[in-house]
């Protein structure tokens, strides 16, 4: 008489095959991850470098070399996006948005600095909170932006860079949302606040310093006046 494991065997021979099967297709699926992940991985690294090379070219004053290195971080990102559409744990892994959050930070910046149309979370084709953190991030480099044009003294430009830092304050304040669906925007925010009130403190002090060097010529100018002396009559 056969066995009952020989009478299942042949009932169901295709048991082990299936199990065999199931775990052929779960390999595939692990491999087209681990590939996916990999390529993520270079093409963050590659992405972060060409926005920081950006934001570099901008504050240098270097238009064309900037307009460059975001047209490349703009393809890349295009190219991550697209191979990480089927794999959406590694789309919202930490070094991807971080990456993602740099080339968002590099637009804003370069649309901000140079006068460009500001671009949108579609535009950049990026999550809002990426976006959003990127904004606050921008901050920073504005505050930069502003402090290099102190250095040569008070200007229009450097108000309109601590103007724009306190609309984005503006707005990052009204984002009162859990930090699980804006991913740790508060702590972003309170850093943001404490850049505008440390470059308006900035500010001020360069104008009051640029109104005392002015009135300190002005009284030069009037004692080295007075010090000449009068044309001899004829």
């Amino acid at each position: 008489m056969s066995s009952a494991a020989e009478i299942n065997q042949e009932k169901n021979p295709t048991g082990a095959t299936r199990l065999e099967n199931i775990a052929d297709s779960i390999r595939q699926d692990f491999d087209a991850q681990t590939a996916a992940r990999d390529a993520a991985l270079a093409q963050t690294r590659q992405l972060t470098r060409h926005c920081a090379h950006a934001i570099r070219a901008i504050h240098r004053g270097e238009k064309e070399n900037a307009q460059a290195e975001l047209d490349a971080a703009h393809q890349l990102a295009e190219v991550l996006i697209a191979g990480l559409k089927d794999f959406p744990d590694l789309f919202f892994a930490g070094y991807t948005q971080d990456a993602l959050k740099e080339y968002a930070e590099a637009s804003i910046v370069s649309a901000l600095v140079q006068g460009g149309e500001l671009p949108s979370p579609e535009d950049l084709e990026i999550e809002s909170s990426t976006y959003l953190q990127g904004l606050a991030e921008a901050a920073g480099e504005l505050r930069r932006r502003c402090l290099d044009i102190l250095r040569h003294g008070h200007s229009a430009e450097a108000e309109r860079m601590l103007n724009m830092m306190d609309d984005i304050y503006a707005v990052l304040v009204t984002m009162d949302y859990p930090d699980a669906v804006t991913r740790g925007l508060r702590r972003l925010t309170d850093i943001c606040r404490s850049l505008v009130e440390r470059t308006r403190g900035d500010m001020t002090i360069s104008l009051r310093q640029q109104r005392l060097e002015t009135s300190l010529q002005k009284l030069d100018d009037q004692l080295s006046g007075h010090d000449k002396p009068s044309p001899k009559a004829e």
